[in-house]
């Protein structure tokens, strides 16, 4: 069974679902992937992603992903971050990270998934330093606040109107509206999709799953409001010259049927 490849609390929600999103023949999966971005961008065989299926399961953090982006990127993002001396600590990590071509340009797809209400619901908070936090996580803190604080500089710019991302409030969607402006600027054009996987009953002790496209949308255009004073969203943005697409997609995604493959 491919999903009892994964650690047990993987196994049900939005994870397994995007592991089966990216399992199977290289061609099936780049269908797949530009089917969610289409017409804005497209995916090809040939494109690299992560997780690869079942086969390699490990997220994106793309300032250590040498498959999805060159050095001197990979150099820029975790400098801009992270302290100097701390380059080997986490960074967000993305559900599906992929190459792809963007306007006939070479660029990335990020996509961010949910299966229930209260997995977005509880990202409205900040990113909070506990008593317990590692050195590492206190080290960042500033340094990624200032990092997001420049992406709402710039957001604001583009979209002519004031951008409220912010390390200290709707952290996660903060975080992922900043690292695609970034990529902007060190030339990566990015479609960043936001994917609720629908009717994922198995959740209902955990949130309320998404019933339809236009619950989900409803929902991630509430989530945004108070960052944006403009729609962001189904629109490609001109971000240091390149693009940036930010999109609300869902998709139907069966446990059962695709777990006996």
């Amino acid at each position: 069974m491919l999903i009892e490849q994964l650690k047990p609390k993987e196994r049900r929600g939005s994870k397994p679902r995007c592991h089966l999103l990216t399992h199977g023949k290289a061609e099936d999966v780049a269908e797949a992937l530009t089917a969610l971005v289409a017409p804005f961008a497209s995916v090809s065989p040939e494109d690299c992603w992560m997780p690869v299926g079942f086969t390699d399961v490990q997220e994106a953090e793309l300032n250590k992903a040498p498959r999805l982006l060159n050095a001197h990127v990979r150099s820029q993002l975790g400098a801009w971050w992270l302290p100097a001396d701390r380059q080997t600590a986490r960074t967000p990590n993305f559900d599906i990270a992929s190459t792809c071509t963007i306007g006939g340009a070479s660029g990335l797809l990020l996509i961010e998934a949910k299966a229930h209400d209260q997995e977005l619901r509880k990202e409205e908070v900040g990113r909070v330093i506990d008593a317990d936090a590692s050195d590492e996580r206190r080290a960042s803190h500033g340094t990624i606040g200032t990092a997001i604080a420049e992406a709402a500089d710039g957001l604001a710019r583009v979209t002519a109107a004031p951008c409220h991302i912010s390390r200290d409030t709707h952290y996660q969607m903060s975080n992922r509206f900043a690292w695609a402006w970034k990529l902007t600027e060190l030339g990566v054009p990015v479609v960043l999709v936001y994917l609720g996987f629908l009717r994922a009953a198995e959740m209902q002790d955990r949130g309320e799953p998404f019933a339809s496209h236009s619950d989900w949308q409803q929902l991630v255009q509430a989530h945004s409001a108070p960052l944006f004073q403009v729609d962001p969203w189904e629109r490609r943005w001109t971000c240091n010259g390149n693009s940036l697409v930010p999109l609300i997609r869902s998709a139907s995604q069966s446990l059962v049927e695709r777990d006996a493959c």
